[in-house]
């Protein structure tokens, strides 16, 4: 990441983002629009397709002015189904998912759409000519303002699909689980092309910063360049996601380095006042862990929303088993230069377990998922360390829910080979 790259992310996750661009592209065609017809565009339809052209100022003043009136009272309608998509997502899963909602392209453009046409019908209104002759109602214009209003109608019908499809919390949980897997495989891509090896970093000068925020990427190319300027590897004892106080450890240099070399490291650490998901994989399974704990709330009460959240666990946490604990910042020549400090499978695995054991140990189905979830786990991995903290996790889920479930037969089919609902 650069700073440009940063930049256009920072901007691309706002919801006003496409609206934006393509309500400056509708202003631009109606100037040009303006101009064509000052070229004489609808004398030449009049002449070659009559029925195209709307040559009568007083019926393309009506038709523009209903045209303006209905597209804005669709698109007060349109952003007010938005915000209540926002609301009930937010009420009835986490918090944590709105970033992906309102960064959802489809409802972007399609916002856009409207503001675009709003705009254009309402340029082409004033070019409209006070006199009434035959060739100065900008006929050809009107024509195209009404093409696009006829567009607007069919979007707001796929908006209404888009946005019903959106608040299904099982498209909440595939999407989740889509961009926090292609994070994951992203830098197992990048981890297959590294080598692990870096210098000891004990003796290493340690370096506080003073800034306060959610650390949450860095200017990769920015970094590795002054590395190379200053000859000198860096180890960043920071993770992704992590809320940085003022006169936090924040990095280890292996030579010594002046104030300028120091504060042009540090600028290109990246802060946050909120929490940005980005392609921090984390998040990801904080949001899925959320959705699944909330699902098991007494207002929800849906058990089955959270043994799909298990599922989508399962998978993620099958690739986290790949990574390596670290990340590095490599050059052409495969030399790490930079070595970044990383959540660990242990911590994340905790993380998750702990927050379902407490809300659902009293439920057997879901307990019984988790079980499952472990033994594949337990299955699938390779690594001596991970098995070590995947039977403690059992041992913790077996005492909560011997704690939390009073039927012995249900405490007895807990470690059975057993399918259960989902």
């Amino acid at each position: 990441m650069d700073k440009l790259s940063n930049l256009l992310f920072k901007i691309r996750s706002k919801i006003a983002f496409f609206p934006t661009i393509i309500s400056l592209a509708g202003l631009v065609m109606a100037f040009a629009m303006i101009y064509v017809e000052k070229l004489g565009i609808s004398d030449y339809l009049m002449n070659v397709a009559p029925s195209l052209v709307i040559d009568d100022t007083d019926t393309a003043k009506t038709i523009l002015s209903t045209l303006i009136a209905g597209l804005i009272s669709l698109t007060v309608f349109s952003f007010s189904m938005v915000m209540l998509l926002l609301s009930q997502a937010s009420s009835n899963f986490s918090p944590r998912v709105l970033p992906g909602i309102i960064s959802d392209q489809t409802n972007q453009i399609v916002l856009g759409q409207y503001i675009a046409t709003i705009l254009y019908n309402i340029f082409i209104l004033i070019s409209l000519e006070p006199k009434e002759n035959e060739y100065q109602t900008p006929g050809f214009s009107v024509l195209l303002g009404i093409i696009l209003a006829v567009l607007c109608l069919a979007s707001f019908i796929y908006f209404i699909h888009h946005i019903s499809q959106s608040i299904q919390v099982g498209n909440i949980l595939t999407n989740i689980h889509a961009r926090t897997k292609s994070a994951l495989e992203s830098m197992l891509n990048t981890q297959k092309n590294q080598s692990n090896e870096f210098p000891d970093t004990h003796t290493w000068t340690g370096h506080k910063i003073y800034k306060t925020g959610y650390f949450y990427g860095i200017l990769n190319d920015d970094l590795l360049k002054l590395c190379k300027k200053y000859d000198t590897k860096i180890y960043i004892h920071l993770f992704k996601g992590q809320y940085i106080l003022d006169g936090t450890m924040a990095f280890y240099t292996k030579n010594n380095l002046d104030d300028d070399a120091l504060d042009a490291i540090t600028d290109t650490l990246l802060f946050s006042n909120e929490e940005l998901v980005g392609d921090n994989y984390v998040y990801g399974f904080r949001q899925l862990s959320e959705i699944g704990i909330k699902a098991m709330s007494p207002g929800i009460n849906d058990p089955g929303t959270a043994l799909n959240t298990i599922d989508y666990l399962t998978s993620l946490f099958l690739e986290l088993t790949k990574k390596w604990e670290f990340e590095f910042i490599t050059s052409d020549d495969g030399d790490n230069w930079v070595k970044i400090k990383c959540a660990k499978f242990s911590e994340i695995l905790y993380n998750v377990m702990a927050t379902y054991r407490l809300y659902c140990k009293h439920d057997i189905t879901v307990v019984r998922k988790l079980m499952q979830m472990l033994r594949t786990l337990a299955n699938f991995s390779s690594n001596d360390s991970h098995h070590k903290i995947i039977e403690l996790e059992m041992e913790q889920l077996t005492k909560d829910a011997e704690k939390g479930i009073k039927n012995e037969r249900d405490l007895s089919k807990m470690d059975a080979d057993f399918i259960s609902w989902s």
